[in-house]
């Protein structure tokens, strides 16, 4: 996409397809459809990201983000995200109270909430949405989305907020390009050994999760050049940032065991 993504719609816009996690109902933005919405602030402001596990990060963040939790790359596409939990539908970063510890890094793909960009195939541009269902998203707002059918200045800076979001995206989508071409991705797991009160071993070595991380052995075999290009471009920083990252599985493991599972729902 070339052209420059798109400010609040005016009317006719096309239906939302695919789903992004923690979107619930998520609509353009548009003087005629939410011209009486706002935000307000609300009791849980990290509530809606209870049940991720992990959540994406860009590759800016690594080096925030790694004192905190381990940043690992998923699926096909390498995509990174910072592990928050170690099962599925529980976030150990999350308080009772809907919150995230202020000493711990909150990702900008968290920060953007309630707002995302979504693409418009027939102008190749984006277009901006809210999610409609989000808790903070009210018909009696403290601050509007618009004033006298005007984006306010807070929906401007979410416009901004979201174009430099979209911006590190695709230059995350190019640094785990560069990475696989060169090779330097192998698969790791990560486990541990449950023990009782005594510290005696009691049961089966638990795994935690099998993913792809950056090998510091294939890192450090690269070819002059191609080391000094990943380090003129930037890119070397944030592979260490990754691997220093990975330290933190011990701590989030024993977060882990000091914290309940989920409540299953009822049948």
């Amino acid at each position: 996409m070339n052209n420059p993504p798109a400010t609040p719609q005016s009317g006719g816009t096309p239906p939302l397809t695919g789903q992004v996690l923690f979107y619930q109902q998520p609509q353009p933005l548009s003087p005629e459809d939410h011209g009486g919405l706002g935000v307000k602030q609300v009791a849980e402001p990290f509530g809606f990201m209870r049940q991720a596990h992990a959540v994406p990060v860009t590759v800016t963040e690594f080096g925030l983000a790694a004192s905190s939790y381990p940043i690992i790359f998923v699926g096909a596409d390498r995509t990174p995200v910072a592990v928050m939990g170690v099962r599925q539908g529980q976030n150990l970063f999350v308080d009772a109270n809907g919150r995230v510890p202020d000493d711990h890094y909150v990702p900008a793909f968290v920060r953007r909430y309630p707002f995302v960009f979504a693409s418009d195939d027939q102008s190749d541009r984006l277009i901006l949405c809210v999610d409609r269902a989000a808790p903070m998203v009210s018909n009696q707002p403290e601050v509007p989305f618009f004033e006298n059918g005007q984006p306010t200045k807070f929906t401007n800076d979410a416009i901004e907020f979201c174009k430099e979001f979209e911006r590190q995206r695709r230059a995350t989508a190019e640094f785990t390009k560069m990475i696989m071409d060169l090779d330097l991705m192998e698969e790791k797991s990560i486990g541990f050994q449950p023990r009782d009160a005594q510290g005696n071993e009691s049961g089966p070595q638990q795994k935690v999760a099998d993913y792809f991380a950056i090998s510091e052995e294939r890192l450090s075999a690269l070819p002059d050049d191609k080391y000094l290009e990943l380090r003129n471009n930037g890119a070397l920083g944030a592979c260490y940032a990754h691997l220093v990252s990975l330290l933190n599985w011990q701590k989030i493991i024993q977060r882990a065991i000091r914290t309940a599972p989920p409540a299953q729902p009822a049948a």
